[in-house]
Protein backbone atom coordinates (compact mmCIF):
# COMPACT_ATOMS: atom_id res chain seq x y z
CA UNK A 1 0.00 0.00 0.00
CA UNK A 2 1.04 3.48 -0.54
CA UNK A 3 0.62 6.19 1.84
CA UNK A 4 1.25 9.65 2.11
CA UNK A 5 -0.04 12.82 3.96
CA UNK A 6 -0.22 15.93 1.74
CA UNK A 7 -1.42 19.71 2.18
CA UNK A 8 -3.84 20.11 -1.16
CA UNK A 9 -5.20 23.64 -1.73
CA UNK A 10 -8.43 25.00 -1.49
CA UNK A 11 -10.01 28.27 -1.93
CA UNK A 12 -9.95 28.70 1.74
CA UNK A 13 -5.97 27.67 2.45
CA UNK A 14 -4.72 24.04 2.42
CA UNK A 15 -6.28 20.86 3.91
CA UNK A 16 -3.97 18.00 5.09
CA UNK A 17 -5.22 15.32 2.90
CA UNK A 18 -4.72 11.66 4.10
CA UNK A 19 -3.82 9.67 0.96
CA UNK A 20 -4.24 5.98 0.48
CA UNK A 21 -4.37 3.56 -2.45
CA UNK A 22 -2.86 -0.26 -3.51
CA UNK A 23 0.79 -0.11 -4.88
CA UNK A 24 -0.19 -1.98 -8.06
CA UNK A 25 -2.89 -2.67 -10.92
CA UNK A 26 -3.51 1.15 -10.97
CA UNK A 27 -4.58 3.71 -11.27
CA UNK A 28 -7.42 3.21 -8.97
CA UNK A 29 -11.02 4.73 -8.88
CA UNK A 30 -11.21 7.87 -6.25
CA UNK A 31 -13.36 7.73 -2.83
CA UNK A 32 -13.22 10.38 -1.25
CA UNK A 33 -13.80 9.56 2.73
CA UNK A 34 -15.24 12.61 4.78
CA UNK A 35 -14.77 12.78 8.30
CA UNK A 36 -16.78 12.33 11.47
CA UNK A 37 -17.29 15.26 14.05
CA UNK A 38 -14.12 13.87 16.25
CA UNK A 39 -11.32 14.63 13.53
CA UNK A 40 -8.69 12.76 12.02
CA UNK A 41 -7.71 10.31 13.58
CA UNK A 42 -5.96 6.46 13.36
CA UNK A 43 -9.47 4.98 13.53
CA UNK A 44 -9.96 6.81 10.38
CA UNK A 45 -6.83 5.84 8.98
CA UNK A 46 -7.51 2.37 9.45
CA UNK A 47 -10.76 2.40 7.71
CA UNK A 48 -9.06 4.83 4.74
CA UNK A 49 -6.90 1.60 4.67
CA UNK A 50 -9.54 -0.91 4.48
CA UNK A 51 -11.31 0.86 1.64
CA UNK A 52 -8.23 1.37 -0.43
CA UNK A 53 -7.18 -2.46 0.19
CA UNK A 54 -9.92 -3.59 -1.92
CA UNK A 55 -8.78 -1.33 -4.93
CA UNK A 56 -9.54 2.25 -4.43
CA UNK A 57 -7.27 5.55 -4.12
CA UNK A 58 -8.94 6.91 -1.00
CA UNK A 59 -8.73 10.25 -0.04
CA UNK A 60 -9.67 11.29 4.06
CA UNK A 61 -9.32 15.30 4.36
CA UNK A 62 -9.18 17.52 7.57
CA UNK A 63 -12.25 19.49 7.48
CA UNK A 64 -11.08 21.67 10.21
CA UNK A 65 -8.17 23.13 8.74
CA UNK A 66 -9.70 26.46 8.72
CA UNK A 67 -9.28 27.06 12.44
CA UNK A 68 -5.73 25.67 12.33
CA UNK A 69 -6.97 22.22 13.91
CA UNK A 70 -5.60 19.03 13.10
CA UNK A 71 -6.41 16.30 15.07
CA UNK A 72 -8.70 16.84 18.75
CA UNK A 73 -6.14 14.78 20.60
CA UNK A 74 -3.81 17.33 19.66
CA UNK A 75 -5.37 20.07 21.35
CA UNK A 76 -5.06 20.92 25.30
CA UNK A 77 -6.90 18.71 27.31
CA UNK A 78 -10.35 19.62 28.54
CA UNK A 79 -12.54 18.15 30.80
CA UNK A 80 -15.18 15.93 29.57
CA UNK A 81 -18.51 18.45 29.04
CA UNK A 82 -15.56 20.94 27.70
CA UNK A 83 -13.97 19.12 25.20
CA UNK A 84 -17.50 18.15 23.55
CA UNK A 85 -18.53 21.94 23.04
CA UNK A 86 -15.21 22.42 21.36
CA UNK A 87 -15.69 19.45 19.28
CA UNK A 88 -19.50 20.46 18.43
CA UNK A 89 -17.69 24.30 17.51
CA UNK A 90 -15.48 22.97 15.30
CA UNK A 91 -18.28 20.94 13.72
CA UNK A 92 -20.24 24.02 13.51
CA UNK A 93 -17.55 26.16 11.97
CA UNK A 94 -17.85 24.40 8.26
CA UNK A 95 -21.14 23.62 6.01
CA UNK A 96 -21.68 22.29 2.92
CA UNK A 97 -20.93 25.24 0.68
CA UNK A 98 -17.35 25.07 2.06
CA UNK A 99 -16.76 21.38 2.03
CA UNK A 100 -18.24 21.05 -1.64
CA UNK A 101 -15.59 23.78 -2.52
CA UNK A 102 -12.89 21.30 -0.60
CA UNK A 103 -14.13 17.78 -2.49
CA UNK A 104 -13.53 20.44 -5.73
CA UNK A 105 -9.67 20.57 -4.93
CA UNK A 106 -10.08 17.09 -3.88
CA UNK A 107 -10.88 15.93 -7.12
CA UNK A 108 -8.62 18.54 -8.94
CA UNK A 109 -5.78 17.42 -7.16
CA UNK A 110 -6.69 13.94 -7.76
CA UNK A 111 -6.94 14.12 -11.56
CA UNK A 112 -3.40 15.22 -11.69
CA UNK A 113 -1.94 11.89 -9.61
CA UNK A 114 -1.46 8.66 -12.16
CA UNK A 115 -2.47 6.90 -9.59
CA UNK A 116 -5.68 7.83 -9.63
CA UNK A 117 -8.37 6.35 -11.99
CA UNK A 118 -10.39 9.65 -14.37
CA UNK A 119 -13.52 7.06 -14.10
CA UNK A 120 -15.87 7.46 -11.76
CA UNK A 121 -15.76 8.28 -8.22
CA UNK A 122 -17.57 7.65 -4.81
CA UNK A 123 -17.88 9.57 -1.63
CA UNK A 124 -18.90 8.78 2.16
CA UNK A 125 -19.46 10.14 5.01
CA UNK A 126 -20.10 9.34 8.94
CA UNK A 127 -21.76 11.49 11.20
CA UNK A 128 -21.82 14.80 10.37
CA UNK A 129 -20.53 14.60 7.06
CA UNK A 130 -23.01 11.92 5.44
CA UNK A 131 -24.82 15.37 4.33
CA UNK A 132 -21.45 15.98 2.76
CA UNK A 133 -20.70 12.79 0.68
CA UNK A 134 -24.19 12.98 -0.59
CA UNK A 135 -23.96 16.56 -1.60
CA UNK A 136 -20.85 15.91 -3.18
CA UNK A 137 -22.65 13.74 -5.74
CA UNK A 138 -24.82 16.11 -6.40
CA UNK A 139 -22.12 19.00 -7.52
CA UNK A 140 -20.52 16.39 -9.27
CA UNK A 141 -23.18 13.85 -10.67
CA UNK A 142 -20.92 13.42 -13.93
CA UNK A 143 -18.20 12.14 -12.06
CA UNK A 144 -19.53 10.57 -8.32
CA UNK A 145 -21.20 7.23 -9.21
CA UNK A 146 -22.19 6.75 -5.92
CA UNK A 147 -22.37 8.11 -2.34
CA UNK A 148 -22.93 6.72 0.95
CA UNK A 149 -24.46 8.48 4.37
CA UNK A 150 -23.14 6.13 7.67
CA UNK A 151 -25.55 7.53 10.16
CA UNK A 152 -25.45 11.17 9.11
CA UNK A 153 -27.21 13.77 10.31
CA UNK A 154 -29.25 16.44 9.27
CA UNK A 155 -30.86 13.87 6.80
CA UNK A 156 -33.77 16.47 6.15
CA UNK A 157 -33.85 20.10 6.86
CA UNK A 158 -35.35 23.21 5.15
CA UNK A 159 -32.15 24.32 3.36
CA UNK A 160 -32.06 23.95 -0.37
CA UNK A 161 -28.86 21.54 -0.13
CA UNK A 162 -30.54 19.06 2.45
CA UNK A 163 -29.74 15.38 1.79
CA UNK A 164 -33.49 14.53 0.90
CA UNK A 165 -33.29 17.03 -1.73
CA UNK A 166 -29.75 16.85 -3.07
CA UNK A 167 -30.50 13.36 -3.34
CA UNK A 168 -32.70 14.01 -6.45
CA UNK A 169 -30.07 16.04 -8.08
CA UNK A 170 -27.91 12.87 -9.16
CA UNK A 171 -27.52 9.78 -10.84
CA UNK A 172 -25.30 8.42 -8.16
CA UNK A 173 -27.00 5.41 -6.63
CA UNK A 174 -26.66 6.68 -2.87
CA UNK A 175 -27.12 4.42 0.28
CA UNK A 176 -27.90 5.77 4.16
CA UNK A 177 -27.25 3.57 6.44
CA UNK A 178 -28.91 4.67 9.60
CA UNK A 179 -28.94 3.55 13.24
CA UNK A 180 -32.45 2.16 15.08
CA UNK A 181 -31.27 4.65 18.21
CA UNK A 182 -30.06 8.00 17.28
CA UNK A 183 -30.89 11.25 18.78
CA UNK A 184 -29.34 13.07 15.92
CA UNK A 185 -30.88 11.28 13.01
CA UNK A 186 -34.17 9.68 15.23
CA UNK A 187 -35.91 7.38 13.47
CA UNK A 188 -39.26 9.86 12.34
CA UNK A 189 -36.40 11.89 10.25
CA UNK A 190 -35.24 8.36 8.89
CA UNK A 191 -38.33 7.86 7.77
CA UNK A 192 -39.28 10.56 6.46
CA UNK A 193 -36.40 10.69 4.06
CA UNK A 194 -37.08 7.10 3.29
CA UNK A 195 -40.54 8.57 1.81
CA UNK A 196 -38.92 11.58 -0.18
CA UNK A 197 -36.47 10.04 -1.63
CA UNK A 198 -39.13 7.03 -3.05
CA UNK A 199 -41.48 9.62 -4.05
CA UNK A 200 -39.12 11.50 -6.11
CA UNK A 201 -37.75 7.68 -7.57
CA UNK A 202 -34.58 8.75 -6.87
CA UNK A 203 -31.38 5.91 -6.95
CA UNK A 204 -31.33 5.30 -3.69
CA UNK A 205 -31.73 3.16 -0.41
CA UNK A 206 -32.66 3.70 3.38
CA UNK A 207 -31.46 1.03 5.89
CA UNK A 208 -32.13 0.81 9.12
CA UNK A 209 -29.54 -1.30 11.50
CA UNK A 210 -31.63 -2.39 14.47
CA UNK A 211 -30.40 -2.52 17.69
CA UNK A 212 -27.55 -0.09 17.31
CA UNK A 213 -26.91 3.46 18.11
CA UNK A 214 -24.86 6.14 16.06
CA UNK A 215 -21.48 5.30 15.57
CA UNK A 216 -21.60 1.40 15.95
CA UNK A 217 -19.28 1.41 12.78
CA UNK A 218 -16.51 2.96 14.76
CA UNK A 219 -13.93 0.03 16.28
CA UNK A 220 -13.45 2.71 19.10
CA UNK A 221 -16.64 3.85 20.60
CA UNK A 222 -18.07 2.29 23.17
CA UNK A 223 -21.30 1.61 20.82
CA UNK A 224 -19.39 -0.28 17.92
CA UNK A 225 -21.86 -3.53 17.05
CA UNK A 226 -18.77 -5.82 15.57
CA UNK A 227 -22.04 -7.56 13.37
CA UNK A 228 -23.53 -4.18 12.03
CA UNK A 229 -20.15 -2.76 11.65
CA UNK A 230 -19.15 -5.93 9.33
CA UNK A 231 -23.08 -5.74 7.11
CA UNK A 232 -22.23 -1.80 6.78
CA UNK A 233 -18.67 -3.28 4.93
CA UNK A 234 -20.50 -5.47 2.97
CA UNK A 235 -22.87 -2.34 1.93
CA UNK A 236 -20.48 -0.52 1.08
CA UNK A 237 -17.97 -2.88 -1.23
CA UNK A 238 -20.87 -3.75 -2.95
CA UNK A 239 -21.84 -0.50 -3.78
CA UNK A 240 -18.07 0.53 -5.13
CA UNK A 241 -17.85 -2.63 -7.12
CA UNK A 242 -21.49 -1.91 -8.72
CA UNK A 243 -20.41 1.65 -9.76
CA UNK A 244 -16.16 1.84 -9.43
CA UNK A 245 -15.96 -1.57 -11.45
Amino acid sequence: MIEQTVDIPTKDGKTTTFIVHPERDGPHPIVLFFMDAPAIREELRDMARRIAAAGHYVMLPNLYYRRGVMELADLPPLPEAEARARMFDLMGSINIPMVMDDADALLDFADRDPAASPGPAGAIGYCMSGQYAINAAARHPERIACAASLYGVQLVTDRPDSPHLAAQKTPAELYFACAEHDTYAPLEMVEALDASLKSAGANAEVEVYPGVHHGFAFPQRAVYDKPAAERHWERLFSLFRRNLG
